[in-house]
């Protein structure tokens, strides 16, 4: 409807300069059009001011296609390229470049991150393509990503395999075959398989996967080794080019503590890559199993699965009750799981007070809250009643009592909604695992929290179905039940009976992670206190010792000592507390894993079906310029223009009243200079 106004406008903008040049050319001016061109345009930008006080503008902006470069920047890529490291890194600069005139480039190097320097250092440990592929896609969702550009050898040891990865990436993929496809005679053990935690006396199973390539006659032994002695060995005859078979191994567990186990099989005539030829496994031997307790309201999938997530660890008896059979005792019980408890029918709280046991809560509709927040000694949260909600978990980075799977982040993305009708406040010291996100605001969901006695809660039902959806999505519950089996762990771990107390995440490190422990100091009514200092010296297996000082955090302390080599140490930790002396000691592994040297050659194959996948192409890494060629001439690939709209207010605008002063002063000056003549 604007138009309207402007041509009203114009209308009686030329009708008040026609009046004025008729009247002027009376009064013998002598440029009568001039003046009536100024009074013309100051009618005009008045009546704008008056009849279309904003103006509506309209702009277009050109944007690029983004053309992004994945170069996978792992350590087998550097073996892969060998002597033509240069020429390849010089294509790959000259190719940008030019595409750098049509397209915005961006180059991100992969491996088990992304980084987006010095990506042809080929340093990162391990490789994850679908990782990299997700993330361009969540980075790239919005924008016009016109192509991607995946420079690698094809081998993933991290993440899915891409070629079934569910992803909306609209724009064609160019892989880039990095290395020789050919395939090479190799021998490997792909994978082992051991439990982590064996009670003593007891007899385990450690299993190992063989692969062979090009091996046919091979005959020899798989052997599995404790230090220098040989515990048994299993005979390995290879029958064809393509092999592969699982070898089992039945070790008695006869010493309590943590047993470093080595399989090995020797290697084939000709066999280039011996890395992959060996594997370590570290398991620890209890002294008896820690008995776990599961009582619920009422019965519940989630109590079943909390009990197969437990089941296949021998250093657990887990016991399952419902609160009409609650026991009469709680000594006997290491860790209490309590589903719906304390509830309205079942008030429980003076009976698990007086127990002082670990305790895992899981809210749901029948919890008590009231008697949740009696146990304030025990819980250190504040809980509240809240209207039933889904509860989307959102993992927290920051989380450090534990670790788990490097993949939590892409496996909880995909869970369902836990149902939940508990807001929770999480008390000082608590640890963040998981954080719900309903109603727009963002709560703890599930929390562990250290101290005296450890507790854990999580405000919400449904464990099941996360075990379920992730079998679905990654064919396993490994990463969920890995978060059910490690907080069980961290309560079982408790030890209240020492005021003095160090810990590890684990026992078992990579040679690529930083290791971090935790020491606690408690007091006489088992308060956790920071005021000592607290000392820790580790000693590598040559009896060189390195000292720290541990760093306060919390009411507790924490201690980040980097990345070690590959190794056995040892750790020994002292402090003065109420002039009393006090010390821990343990012993951690750090192993060495060659993830990249697990698997030798291309997996040209893989890198096809992407192409094909994502209808774009294929090349070696020698044609990488074609490229240029390939992206330029495919017409899919173009820049799209964004228009957008700004309304400007003339009133806010002081330059228009100054052009609306400029021309009526104008006016007004010739017509003085005229009639003075």
């Amino acid at each position: 409807m604007q138009w309207i106004y402007w041509l009203i406008a114009i209308v009686l903008s030329v009708g008040a300069g026609y009046w004025v040049y008729r009247a002027d050319q009376r009064r013998a001016v002598p440029y009568p059009w001039l003046t009536s061109l100024l009074r013309s345009l100051v009618v005009f930008f008045t009546l704008l001011l008056v009849l279309v006080p904003t103006i509506i503008i309209t702009k277009n902006t050109v944007e690029k296609p983004v053309v992004l470069l994945l170069q996978d920047n792992s350590r087998s890529i550097s073996n892969a390229l060998g002597n033509d490291s240069g020429t390849y890194r010089k294509n790959v600069e000259e190719l940008t470049r030019r595409l750098s005139d049509k397209y915005k480039v961006i180059r991100w190097g992969f491996g088990n991150t992304i980084q987006n320097d010095s990506i042809f250092q080929y340093r990162q440990a391990a490789t994850d393509i679908s990782a990299a592929l997700s993330r361009a896609q969540e980075y790239f969702g919005l924008q016009n990503l016109g192509a991607v550009i995946l420079a690698t050898d094809g081998r993933f040891n991290e993440g899915m395999n891409p070629l079934y990865q569910q992803l909306s990436i609209h724009s064609p993929l160019y892989a880039v075959g990095i290395g020789d496809s050919v395939q090479q005679k190799d021998l490997r053990i792909s994978r082992v398989y051991a439990n982590k935690v064996v009670t003593i006396n007891s007899s385990f199973e450690i299993r190992a996967d063989l692969v062979a390539d090009l091996c046919k006659g091979y005959s020899n032994s798989a052997v599995i080794k404790e230090g220098e002695s040989v515990l048994s060995s299993v005979p390995v005859s290879v029958s064809s080019d393509k092999y592969d078979r699982s070898v089992s191994f039945t070790v008695k567990a006869d010493k309590a503590g943590l047993h470093h186990y080595t399989i090995s099989i020797p290697e084939a005539q000709g066999e280039q890559n011996l890395a992959n030829n060996r594997r370590d496994i570290f398991v620890e031997v209890v002294e008896e199993k820690k008995n776990i307790l599961i009582v619920s309201a009422a019965p519940h999938p989630d109590v079943n699965a909390i009990r197969d997530a437990l089941s296949g660890l021998e250093s657990y008896k887990v016991t399952v009750a419902t609160a009409d059979n609650f026991p009469a005792s709680l000594t006997s019980y290491n860790v209490i799981i309590l589903h719906g408890l304390p509830s309205l029918r079942n008030r429980l709280s003076a009976q698990l007070l007086a127990a002082n046991k670990p305790i895992w809560f899981i809210l749901t509709n029948q919890t008590d809250v009231s008697a949740i927040n009696s146990m304030s000694s025990l819980t250190r949260a504040s809980i509240s009643a809240a209207v039933p909600h889904d509860a989307l978990a959102a993992y927290e980075p920051a989380f450090t009592t534990f670790t788990l799977p490097q993949n939590i982040q892409s496996v909880t993305d995909k869970m369902p909604p836990l149902s939940s009708n508990i807001n929770m406040s999480a008390g000082p010291g608590a640890n963040v695992l998981f954080a719900q996100r309903a109603a727009g605001s963002q709560s703890p969901l599930w929390v562990l929290q250290q101290g005296g006695v450890p507790s854990a809660i999580l405000a919400g039902e449904g464990l099941w179905r996360w075990r379920m959806y992730e079998y679905k999505n990654f064919n396993g519950h490994s990463v969920i039940d890995e978060c059910i089996r490690q907080t069980v762990a961290f309560l079982s771990a408790n030890n209240n009976e020492k005021p003095f107390n160090v810990s590890l995440q684990k026992y078992v490190w990579s040679d690529q992670e930083a290791i971090s422990l935790n020491a606690s100091v408690l007091n006489a009514n088992n308060e956790q206190v920071n005021t000592p200092d607290v000392q820790l010296v580790i000693s590598d297996s040559a009896g060189r010792k390195q000292n720290f000082s541990f760093e306060r955090s919390g009411t507790a302390y924490h201690l980040n000592v980097g990345i070690w080599a590959g190794g056995t140490y040892t750790y020994s930790a002292h402090t003065t507390y109420n002039e009393k002396q006090y010390s821990a000691s343990g012993t951690f592994v750090v192993e060495s894993i060659p993830l990249e040297l697990m698997e030798s050659g291309a997996d040209y194959p893989l890198l096809y079906g992407l192409a094909k996948k994502y209808n774009g192409g294929f090349v070696p890494a020698r044609n990488v310029a074609s490229l240029y060629d390939s992206i330029s001439h495919n017409e899919k690939i173009k820049p799209i223009i964004q228009s957008t709209t700004e309304t400007v207010p003339l009133i806010d605008r002081k330059w228009y009243f100054f052009i609306i002063l400029l021309l009526a002063v104008g006016e007004w000056l010739l017509r003085k200079y005229w009639l003075a003549q």
